[in-house]
């Protein structure tokens, strides 16, 4: 069935359909800019109301084919909730259960396996502070080792151990992760996040001695990022131009 058969506008509530479109707003723009790794990551979002409930890709759809009906609706063991043509794939939600059960305020998860960003995670320094990008990405930063392609319950703990109260996560020599409390927030948060690492790459390769930030100026960074989103913080600064230059270039993620 093609997405355009299908059309949940006005079967579901109107906050689950803004969630829907947000969500399928954030797989459209990870394709634009590239970070898609074919089908193999996800953006997850919970559905706003009492029950733990998310949103999640169709298994198998490219990014830049998902509109807000496509996407599936789950529980936190990744099984179908309502009634839905599409497949998921439990496995790829196992990361992202574990974000949502441990942080209430991680209402959208977003992982990519960029080039840019496996190459920085495999490392050892992991991300320097070599660009302005990477200020606001090193004051919430944690990393978690890797552990094979992530199937295993018992990874879980872990992973939430690592990524902590943060916003950021690098899963080493697999790739980034974010979390936010709006697609927007986490979408605009792998913007910087990916920026910093392909920064890092290509200074790296430009051969000359590194000039890193000095740590003065990175314990400032916070309040200069809050002073220059105007308290707004970046995803709702961001997002509505966002979605005007999705409505230029890949319309129809709203349907």
């Amino acid at each position: 069935m093609a997405s355009s058969d299908l059309n949940l506008k006005h079967t579901v509530s109107p906050d689950e359909w803004e969630a829907r479109v947000n969500l399928a707003a954030a797989y459209r723009l990870t394709a634009l800019f590239g970070w898609d790794d074919l089908v193999f990551t996800h953006i997850s979002a919970r559905v706003p109301g009492p029950e733990h409930h998310f949103l999640i890709n169709p298994y198998g759809m490219m990014f830049d084919e998902i509109t807000a009906s496509s996407l599936v609706k789950i529980d936190l063991d990744g099984r179908k909730v309502s009634d839905s043509p599409y497949d998921v794939n439990p496995a790829g939600f196992n990361i992202h259960s574990a974000v949502h059960t441990a942080r209430e305020d991680a209402l959208c998860v977003m992982h990519t396996h960029s080039i840019n960003g496996v190459a920085v995670s495999a490392q050892e320094a992991g991300l320097l502070p070599l660009s302005q990008q990477s200020l606001g990405v090193l004051a919430s930063l944690g990393y978690h080792d890797y552990e094979g392609i992530a199937l295993n319950e018992d990874e879980k703990p872990r992973l939430v151990r690592d990524l902590g109260s943060n916003t950021y996560l690098m899963l080493r020599n697999h790739g980034l992760l974010t979390v936010g409390a709006t697609p927007a927030d986490a979408f605009v948060a792998m913007y910087f996040f990916e920026a910093s690492c392909m920064i890092q790459v290509r200074a790296q390769a430009g051969g000359s001695k590194l000039l890193p930030i000095a740590q003065p100026i990175r314990d400032g960074i916070a309040q200069q990022i809050t002073q220059a989103t105007k308290g707004a913080g970046a995803g709702a600064l961001v997002w509505p131009g966002l979605l005007r230059r999705l409505d230029r270039r890949s319309p129809g993620y709203a349907d």
